[in-house]
């Protein structure tokens, strides 16, 4: 799944201030590096699912290289695994150029039941599911 590097700059007052650097307008804190982690986690997951559900797309996330000055304060904060998948499922089939509907036929599903997987507030596959995902798009979504 797609993490997001986040700077963590230590706040005045205390505790951690968290942007993302390819979602600027996501903003967090936390008072200890963990609870910063965690707030990081929810807030990404929270601006990634309502950017999913308002259309508008998803940056794809930076790599940062390590020796940049940066980053010691740079984390890769991932998403939940629901709307992690969700979202990468809909950035692969872009790229493929694959429209919903030609996805469930070569599934041999519904388009509804489709979508639903790649709605990040109702993706919940089956290990079925996900093997004919990759079937269709000829990768692995999850290595074991």
């Amino acid at each position: 799944m797609t993490a997001y590097p986040a700077k963590f700059e230590k706040a005045e007052e205390g505790g951690y201030v968290v942007v993302f650097i390819d979602i600027p307008s996501c903003v967090t804190e936390g008072d200890t590096l963990e609870e910063a982690k965690l707030m990081a986690k929810e807030a990404l997951s929270g601006v990634l699912a309502s950017m999913d559900s308002r259309k508008i797309k998803i940056p794809e996330s930076t790599a940062i290289a390590k020796d940049h000055p940066e980053f010691d304060d740079i984390h890769y904060i991932e998403p939940d695994l629901k709307i992690a998948f969700a979202i990468s499922l809909k950035q692969e089939r872009e790229r493929q150029g694959l429209t919903q509907k030609e996805v469930a036929r070569r599934m041999q599903v519904n388009w509804t039941f489709y979508q639903r997987i790649e709605n990040p507030r109702k993706s919940n596959p089956t290990l079925a599911t996900i093997e004919k995902l990759e079937t269709v798009f000829s990768r692995r979504f999850f290595a074991l």
